[in-house]
Order: structure tokens, then C-alpha cells, then sequence
């Protein structure tokens, strides 16, 4: 056999040649096109990383905002720390507000719509408000599914008042506010201390109730007003003084139990403040009347505050969460504790 016709046996036909140039061509176009994508896809994954902040709470995670615009807060605690804050909400619940809450909000103007009622916001109306961002405490977990639909939620684990400075702390992580958080803390035990150097000694027994239509309750140190209390250093009387672990065992209850009027002597204190915490008229008319029976009580006659007229009627914000709260607590310590003050 000749060279030429060797060489011509192993000549590839010209289709043959052209369907493995296509073949090629193809390969290396999937190549080229799964690469992009991958690109494209990490870009984008970075890109959202870089936009929302990722948070743990009750739920799970979600990502929010780095910068929120547009923040709905569910209860009057999230409100409480979005204020102190520095956090303007564009919606939030209004209805169990405190009046130093109410005030707050009348502050800001309108810019604060109603959305509801706590425990039952209207879902309507957060969405009319396209939020950015919906915040609020654990015991809206049933209706986390829905909510989460509208945009990212947190909601915060609430265990009781008196761990308010955790929970705050908690809550400002959540935007990178931590320092912020800091400095409101920081003016929170500048004024405590402040009132330690001013109180006179001996310090008086402080005892703290409050007054509702079936019952007196008495709380304890680790209640949010206690904590306070424990943070001025102001002693309590010791069926008061218990910690929460202590009341959980005693009285399943971490932070206050009911006592009835023939138990008067367990509210005894040198001092008494007391408050009307109710949230409809009617309710607030009953415990007023409930007040007015317990004066008329010839064992609350004999309580040594009541006879030096040392019982102070105080709003409910003594049963609050946060640092607005803390606030006016100790401005009633002050005007109450100290009177002589210009």
C-alpha cells in the first residue's frame, strides 16, 4: 500500500469534522455559561449579605435591613426600646400604652399609626404601611407565619419585667445599636447614683403594690421596679424581698403575688407606692373603688406608712420594661424620697 493511500485511510470526512467542531463549540459554551451563573450567583448572595444583617431570635433568623426605613413595632415594649433608641416606628400597637408612652408617641406627632391591639395587630394596616421591618416580643409566635409574609420579623424571647436591661441590650444588637443601648444604660446609673449620694441615711423601707379589683399584689426584687430598687440600694421588707427564683417556687409567679387584706402586714414598708394598672375605665373605676374600700381597712390604718402619710399613689409605669420606664421610676424616687429638693 502506498503513503498516499495510508494517509487517506486515517482522513477525517469534512461532515464528520464539522460535527465535532459543533460538539466542542457547545461544550465549551455550557462552560463558559455555568461559570457565569456561579459568578452571578455569588455576586448576588453577596450582595444580599451585604444589605440585611442576619439576627436570631425565637422564630429562627432573618435578615433584615441594615438601615431600617420603616419599622412596625407589635407591643409598647418594642416601642419603648425603638424610642429610647433613637427609632422613629411608622406603626406600632397604642392600646395598653402607659401615659409615658402615650406621651412619647404624642411627641412624634401622627407619624406613628395604630395598628391594633396587642396580641391581635391588625395585619391590614402593617402591610398598608409597607414596612421594612416588624418587631415584637415572643408571645406573637402564632402569628409569626403571617406576619413574616409582609417583611422580615424578630421577636424577642420575654421571660419577665426585671431582666429589662438584658432584653434592651438584646433588642439594640439587633441593629448594631449597641453602643447606643450603652450610653442610654450609662444615663440610667448616672441618675441612680446620683439619688444613692443624695438619699439620706437611715434608708427607708421600701414596699411596693399594686391595687387591682380583685386582689393586692405585692412585687418582689427582681419585678422591673424592684431591680430598680436594687439598683438604689433601698431595702425591702422581707416578704418582699424575694428573687425570682425564689417567688417561682414560692408563688409559681417570678415576680409578684396576690396577698388579701388579712396578709396587709406582708405590704408594710416605711414607705408604700402604689398604682392603678388597668387597661379599660371600667376596670381602672374598679380598682379606684378597690382603693377606696382599703382605706376605710382598720389593718391598713395601722401600717406605720399609712399613719406618716408616707403611700404614694404613682403611675403604672413602676410595672414597665424599659429605660423610659426606669426613668420615671427614679423621678418619683426623687420627688418622694427626697422632697426637699428644689
Amino acid at each position: 500500500m502506498s503513503a498516499r493511500s495510508l494517509s487517506y485511510e486515517f482522513r477525517i470526512p469534512n461532515h464528520e469534522l464539522w460535527r465535532i467542531l459543533q460538539f466542542l463549540f457547545g461544550l465549551v459554551l455550557v462552560l463558559c455559561l455555568t461559570t457565569a451563573c456561579e459568578r452571578t450567583s455569588t455576586q448576588s448572595a453577596t450582595l444580599l449579605d451585604s444589605n440585611c444583617r442576619p439576627v436570631q431570635h425565637v422564630m429562627g433568623e432573618s435578615c433584615i435591613p441594615l438601615q431600617p426605613q420603616r419599622v412596625v413595632t407589635l407591643d409598647g415594649v418594642s416601642l419603648e426600646y425603638a424610642l429610647a433608641l433613637g427609632i422613629q416606628p411608622v406603626g406600632s400597637v397604642l392600646d395598653q400604652l402607659d401615659g409615658h408612652l402615650i406621651e412619647q408617641v404624642k411627641h412624634q406627632g401622627n407619624r406613628i399609626e395604630n395598628i391594633g391591639t396587642a396580641g391581635a395587630p391588625n395585619l391590614e394596616k402593617i402591610l398598608q404601611l409597607k414596612p421594612d421591618l416588624i418587631l415584637g416580643l415572643d408571645f406573637h409566635q402564632p402569628i409569626y407565619s403571617e406576619i413574616a409574609r409582609i417583611a422580615p420579623v424578630v421577636l424577642f424571647e420575654f421571660q419577665y419585667s426585671g431582666r429589662w436591661k438584658e432584653l434592651f441590650q438584646t433588642f439594640a444588637n439587633s441593629f448594631g445599636q449597641s453602643d447606643v443601648a450603652q450610653q442610654v444604660l450609662d444615663r440610667y446609673d448616672q441618675r441612680i447614683n446620683q439619688l444613692k449620694q443624695t438619699l439620706a441615711n437611715p434608708l427607708p423601707t421600701v414596699s411596693v403594690i399594686r391595687i387591682d379589683p380583685a386582689s393586692i399584689n405585692v412585687y418582689f426584687k427582681d419585678s422591673f421596679c424592684g431591680v430598680i430598687l436594687q439598683d438604689a440600694g433601698l431595702p425591702r421588707p422581707p416578704a418582699q424581698n424575694l428573687s425570682a427564683t425564689e417567688a417561682q417556687q414560692t408563688f409559681n409567679n417570678p415576680i409578684q403575688a396576690a396577698v388579701n387584706q388579712e396578709r396587709l402586714d406582708l405590704v408594710n414598708g416605711d414607705v408604700i407606692f402604689t398604682w392603678i394598672g388597668e387597661n379599660t375605665l371600667e376596670a381602672t373605676q374598679d380598682a379606684q373603688a378597690q382603693i377606696d374600700k382599703l382605706k376605710t381597712d382598720p389593718l391598713w390604718q395601722k401600717l406605720p406608712a399609712v399613719q406618716q402619710n408616707r403611700v404614694y399613689y404613682v403611675p403604672s409605669y413602676w410595672i414597665g420594661s424599659g429605660p423610659i420606664s426606669a426613668n420615671l421610676v427614679v423621678d418619683d424616687l426623687f420627688k418622694y424620697l427626697i422632697p426637699d429638693l428644689p
